[in-house]
């Protein structure tokens, strides 16, 4: 739909969490008359009620406790937040009614005058989105510089006030791409490793889902070329390279084949190809993040600014005294002569091997939550090989605790670890027992490889939970 034509139609949002409000808000301003629908009652979405008390009733109805086919009735458009399948019986008879489908990236996609940069991938979207941010303002400047989308406050919020020379930084999630028919004028795919699949059908529908970032780079009616970054290691990722409609990039840690401009790693400097020329972006010593994994999304965000058109100084810039973001690795506390970490982003089992394996110390590991339906072998047979105490909480620890099994039967003869295995209900008696387990020169790591919904409402409810019990031990 033609954001020009909002004016008179009716819209029906469904989600009133913040990406749903703040569509709200904004299509009202647009003329939309709109119908905001939550399956919660009126009780528990009081402060989404008061956010947009001051928006008359003409403009704004609410339908709250259920999903009611009726509510599509004379209705223009159907947008749905992150959260709401599109198996949803409402979004079907939508369907079936050829009403389209749409959410507040798309609508912020055809509403916004500037170029846009548009990240997604199994891992590390955050930490790459947030540093492409911070080295685009060490060129741009605060001012001009607008970083959003799947992290931080809707951009919707925000595309009133940006102008044509301003850039965006857009996380994207597959839950936003799934039903989305316009990219971002750069789209980069980081990697793609099995996740969400009780939502998605299977890992061949999650990899398509992720390609729509590239799909829709021609046609977008302004002026701004079209660039795709692909991770030139991970298969899936580089699979998708035929589907490049615009410039090629890539980013790994060893140098691709071919001459399409790259970051890649040699003698523990970060490298640029571009054209005929290498070049020697930045050293390794100035990244303060853990990881092999966090390597690659400095390598990724790098490349992205350089086919943004952004200066190296500005790269280097954005590295230079980055700590990371909340819930990534992230040091709670030491106490005691041990470090604990807060890993809680990591919802997949693949998260949690970056974790591990960042570490050389000897490590007490917190796994658990609710499954996503995910493979737990792959780990499970490193939690043989390097971890020396786990602790499994949650909902999914059966599951865990099987996968444990098999691994430990796999390697009967090498096996040295795990050498306690505790099983815990809920995550703060799994903090309990890593602190009776854990010893001197010791790293604690909440790394979950579950959902939290199972106890939070979302990872970072989790993440909050585990400093607060951490910080509480005496």
């Amino acid at each position: 739909m033609n954001m020009d034509s909002l004016s008179g139609k009716q819209v029906v949002i469904v989600g009133a969490a913040r990406q749903g409000t703040a569509l709200a808000r904004y299509l009202v301003h647009q003329g939309a008359r709109v119908v905001l629908n939550d399956r919660k009652p009126t009780a528990e979405l009081k402060p989404a009620l008061d956010s947009l008390s001051d928006i008359p009733e003409t403009s704004l109805k609410w339908v709250l406790g259920s999903h009611p086919t009726e509510i599509l009735d004379g209705v223009d458009l159907l947008c749905l937040s992150g959260g709401i399948p599109t198996s949803l019986p409402l979004v079907l008879e939508a369907r079936r009614r050829g009403i389209p489908l749409s959410n507040d990236s798309q609508i912020f996609l055809d509403a916004t005058p500037c170029k846009v940069i548009g990240i997604t991938g199994s891992a590390g979207k955050t930490t790459t989105t947030t540093l492409v941010g911070r080295m685009a303002k060490a060129a741009l400047g605060d001012d001009r510089v607008y970083v959003g989308g799947n992290i931080g406050n809707p951009l919707i919020t925000m595309v009133d006030q940006i102008h044509a020379d301003d850039l965006v930084v857009m996380e994207l999630s597959s839950f936003q791409l799934e039903i989305m028919t316009r990219s971002t004028h750069i789209a980069a795919i980081l990697n793609i490793t099995p996740n969400h699949l009780d939502r998605h059908a299977d890992f061949a529908e999650y990899q398509e889902i992720k390609a729509r970032i590239l799909d829709y780079q021609t046609g977008n009616g302004d002026s701004f070329s079209t660039c795709a970054v692909l991770n030139h290691e991970d298969p899936a990722s580089w699979a998708l390279k035929k589907r490049v409609r615009g410039q090629l990039f890539s980013f790994g840690i060893e140098e691709p084949p071919g001459d399409h401009p790259a970051t890649y790693l040699r003698d523990e400097v970060i490298w640029l190809r571009r054209k005929t020329e290498t070049m020697e972006l930045l050293s390794c010593s100035m990244i303060g993040l853990r990881g092999e994994h966090n390597l690659r999304n400095v390598l990724a965000a790098s490349v992205i600014c350089v086919a943004a058109g952004l200066p190296l100084t500005a790269i280097r810039a954005g590295v230079v005294g980055f700590g990371g973001v909340s819930h990534r690795l992230e040091l709670v506390r030491t106490w005691k002569g041990v470090c604990w970490y807060n890993d809680s982003i990591a919802t997949a089992p693949e998260r949690v091997l970056a974790a591990v394996k960042s570490f050389e110390e000897p490590m007490v590991l917190l796994v658990g939550g609710r499954d996503k339906n995910l493979p737990w072998g792959e780990l499970a047979s490193l939690i043989c090989r390097r971890v020396d105490h786990l602790v499994i909480f949650g909902e999914g620890r059966e599951k865990i605790r099987q996968a444990l099994e098999k691994a430990v039967g796999n390697h009967r003869q090498s096996v040295q670890r795990p050498y306690t295995i505790s099983e815990c209900a809920g995550l703060y008696e799994a903090v309990q027992e890593a602190a009776l387990v854990a010893e001197v020169g010791d790293v604690v790591v909440l790394s979950p490889g579950g959902t939290s919904f199972d106890e939070f409402r979302d990872f970072e409810d989790r993440g909050e939970a585990f400093r607060k019990w951490v910080m509480m031990l005496r």
